[in-house]
């Protein structure tokens, strides 16, 4: 009896996937729940498990296929799970071969060996149990790349003899640049349309300011060691940026709200949106009911952004909403930036490398650290005395960090 492998119930406002991957072929054996395909989505990447065990038979949609919820994505031939042609060549086969395939890979690590044609076997793990990570594929390509280019790369005996005339042809300059056409990724494309977006249908401007750390970092050193014991998570610096957010959002109701036709739309509640840099393109986990947390949730919140982004399993829910965004370019060096708008919202906060700096306290000029942060906001609905308030706001949160104790 064959079963159909539908695609699943895409969540609302996503209305089609692409087939990233297969990871059976037509004959191979499949259990109950194992995942035979991966589809990705303008968000994340979903994995349809087998609805039964059985034999793959016909694959109706190939790689690279565009998919609509319901729509048939192969033929399952359910019954006893018999050996499949791979699984026949044990002969064949080594002790190293079968551990590498018994070996699970995250949907970012199958995304990377299909994209590349690798053999996962060719590669040496250093997760758990041997289990491939991310960094151990990149690393293989960056080894691969390099040896390739050592293949390409003109001899000295090349660039000291001149060829013969008439009977060597000299080389190609070509062989000198190359260029690879690679099709964004869906997360890549819809990122790209939002962008767009936010600079066409938005009058957005940047305002900036800058923030002593010195008294966060002074609180952050003097209790971390207890903060972690206590909460088991470390104290960063995102939390205090996150409420120090939170305390302007709830003194400029403005900047929570977002514009929809002719209405704006003013948000009782604090969705906090914290945007990540991943490989696939930029993506905005989001804190929900952020004012209901304390700093050790916030901090532990992220965490588990962080670990579901590295593992591939963030879930539309965690993507979702958001009316207010953070974003830090200061993690990669940046010192000054002007954030885009993150559609629908109104606002996005930028913060930046923390630098020290010669500035002037008391008429004595002294070394502080020093951040710069921008705030990116669309002047349509925010007004330039609002969002130079709304940093100042924040700037007076983070430079006497007992505001944000007190709630004064």
């Amino acid at each position: 009896m064959s079963i159909e492998v539908l695609v699943p119930n895409l969540p609302e406002s996503v209305s089609d996937a692409t087939v990233v991957a297969w990871h059976k072929q037509p004959g191979d054996s499949v259990i109950k729940n194992e995942n035979l395909v991966d589809l990705e989505t303008d968000k994340v990447v979903l994995e349809v498990p087998a609805p039964e065990s059985g034999i793959l038979g016909n694959i109706i949609k190939e790689e690279g296929a565009i998919v609509v919820a319901g729509e048939t994505l192969a033929l399952l031939e359910a019954g006893s799970v018999t050996a499949s042609p791979k699984a026949t060549a044990t002969e064949t086969e080594t002790e190293d071969d079968r551990q590498a395939d018994d070996i699970p890979l995250s949907p970012s690590v199958r995304r990377l060996i299909a994209e590349n044609a690798l053999d996962p076997a060719a590669i040496k793990g250093s997760g758990k149990d041997g289990r491939l990570t991310k960094t151990d594929v990149l690393d293989y390509l960056h080894k691969k790349n390099l040896q390739e280019a050592q293949l390409i790369k003109p001899t000295a005996a090349v660039k000291t003899q001149p060829p013969p005339p008439k009977e060597i042809p000299s080389a190609p300059v070509s062989n000198l640049r190359p260029e690879q056409r690679v099709p964004m990724t869906r997360l890549r494309a819809k990122v790209a349309e939002r962008l767009l977006q936010a600079q066409q249908n938005a009058a957005m401007l940047t305002t900036f300011n800058e923030v002593n750390m010195q008294n966060v970092i002074d609180l952050r050193n003097q209790y971390k060691e207890r903060f972690e014991q206590k909460h088991h998570v470390k104290l960063g610096f995102m939390s205090f940026f996150v409420k120090a957010s939170i305390e302007a959002l709830k003194r400029f109701p403005a900047i929570n709200a977002y514009i929809d036709d002719n209405d704006i739309i003013y948000h009782g509640y604090y969705d906090i949106g914290i945007a990540v840099s991943t490989e696939r393109g930029l993506i905005v986990p989001v804190l929900r009911d952020a004012d209901q947390l304390d700093f050790a949730g916030i901090e532990q919140s992220i965490v588990d952004f962080g670990a579901k982004t590295r593992s591939g399993s963030l879930t539309y829910d965690d993507l979702k909403g958001g009316t207010f965004t953070i974003t830090n370019g200061g993690i990669f060096g940046s010192m000054l930036s002007t954030p885009i708008l993150n559609p629908p919202q109104c606002a996005i906060l930028g913060m930046h490398a923390i630098k020290e700096r010669a500035v002037v306290e008391n008429g004595q000029i002294v070394i502080r650290p020093i951040m710069y942060l921008a705030l990116s906001y669309d002047h349509r609905l925010v007004d330039g005395r609002e969002a130079v308030q709304f940093l100042v706001t924040i700037k007076e949160c983070l430079e006497a960090p007992a505001h944000l104790l007190l709630n004064i």
